[in-house]
């Protein structure tokens, strides 16, 4: 399950790389947004046209196809800096100390590993596409309205590649707080409680005021 959670900040130059790659991860959540809010108006548009003016949208699953990388995978970094990505952690929201940053430590490296694969592979697809000698080589258009794939599969090696900057500084930082016994890293997510969350949240509409 997904927890409330603080990243700190500090001087150090861990914390200072990980506030440069937050406004890229930002931009990606944002483009993810407008993704979604953009289907919203494309489905409207096509309820109406099919039910007044018997005109769908044409293409319209060409186009949900071509916005899914950049709804389900644009913001997955942003998230993770945060801690709000679904996870279980029941066995981790008992532990504590040095046992708690190296069990964060090894599961980050695991997904560090995973995602680089993950980038060699989608950058293997996107590179297909251009390439008619390699197998599996694609037209790189959807079926309907003969809408460009590639710019959907460049999304993912992208997205991907800013997933392992991420991924990166939180295994140093959880890294470095087994090995210095930190009760307060920088560049991790930090678990807080819902009372904790409660007086951020009401120092920061009093900041506003």
């Amino acid at each position: 399950m997904a927890s409330s959670a603080a990243v700190l900040q500090d001087d150090s130059l861990l914390s200072r790389l990980d506030r440069m790659l937050l406004p890229v991860e930002r931009f990606c959540a944002l483009i993810s947004g407008i993704a979604v809010f953009s289907l919203m108006f494309l489905a409207a548009y096509s309820v109406i046209g099919r039910k007044f003016f018997n005109s769908p949208l044409s293409g319209y699953v060409d186009y949900i196809e071509a916005a899914m990388p950049l709804i389900a995978i644009m913001g997955v970094s942003y998230v993770q800096r945060d801690g709000t990505h679904i996870r279980m952690d029941i066995v981790v929201a008992a532990l504590k100390g040095r046992a708690l940053w190296l069990i964060e430590c090894l599961t980050v490296v695991i997904m560090l590993v995973l995602m680089i694969a993950l980038v060699w592979g989608a950058w293997a697809h996107f590179d297909r596409s251009f390439d008619l000698t390699k197998p599996l080589f694609s037209r790189d258009s959807s079926i309907d309205i003969g809408l460009p794939i590639w710019p959907s599969k460049l999304v993912v090696p992208f997205a991907f590649s800013v997933l392992c900057l991420r991924l990166m500084l939180q295994a140093v930082g959880y890294g470095r707080a087994f090995v210095l016994g930190l009760e307060h890293p920088v560049a991790v997510p930090l678990v807080i409680s819902v009372e904790e969350q409660a007086r951020a949240e009401a120092a920061q509409l009093a900041g506003h005021d």
